[in-house]
């Protein structure tokens, strides 16, 4: 699926408009090999514990994108290399952190898109505390499980729909 997110806001005016079609705000980084892709979103809210994001990386990931709402915590790490090894492993087509990674030399080798707001070497709590599938809040965005993700180096929109 080939796109950029620069020509999906110039063709899809009417959406931005009405709020179908969001704009991450700036500040999200490509950690991954792969840094465009898209997919129907699974959500994730935790706090600075990333045993729900483990488990939640261990099953298919059938071309979606795990849409982590960390609280945009930069304290400790939510995703690190094994993490992105498993989600490249289960078919993830990425997985966006509002929040921070680690092992990023280990998550560029990972053939997946990760995009969080930045890197910490400190790891996170597994205490499996979070919910799932659940409406999160990205930078201000809301993000409902099923919406359409895309994200390429320009930025990362959320659609209510499929666009391509």
């Amino acid at each position: 699926m080939r796109f950029s997110t620069c020509d999906l806001c110039d063709a899809h005016e009417e959406q931005l408009a009405n709020g179908s079609l969001r704009v991450l705000p700036p500040g999200f980084h490509s950690f991954g090999k792969v840094n465009h892709f898209a997919g129907a979103a699974r959500t994730l809210k935790v706090f600075e514990d990333n045993a729900l994001v483990r488990s939640t990386l261990e099953t298919p990931g059938e071309n979606k994108v795990l849409v982590v709402d960390g609280g945009g915590s930069l304290r400790s790490a939510l995703v690190g290399g094994n993490l992105g090894a498993l989600a490249e492993k289960n078919g993830w087509a990425g997985v966006l952190v509002y929040g921070s990674v680690r092992d990023t030399v280990e998550l560029q080798a990972c053939n997946v898109g990760i995009f969080a707001l930045g890197s910490i070497p400190r790891r996170s709590a597994r205490k499996g505390v979070g919910e799932k599938e659940c409406a999160v809040t990205v930078a201000g965005v809301i993000v409902h499980p099923g919406e359409w993700m895309y994200a390429d180096i320009d930025g990362v929109l959320i659609s209510n729909e499929k666009l391509v």
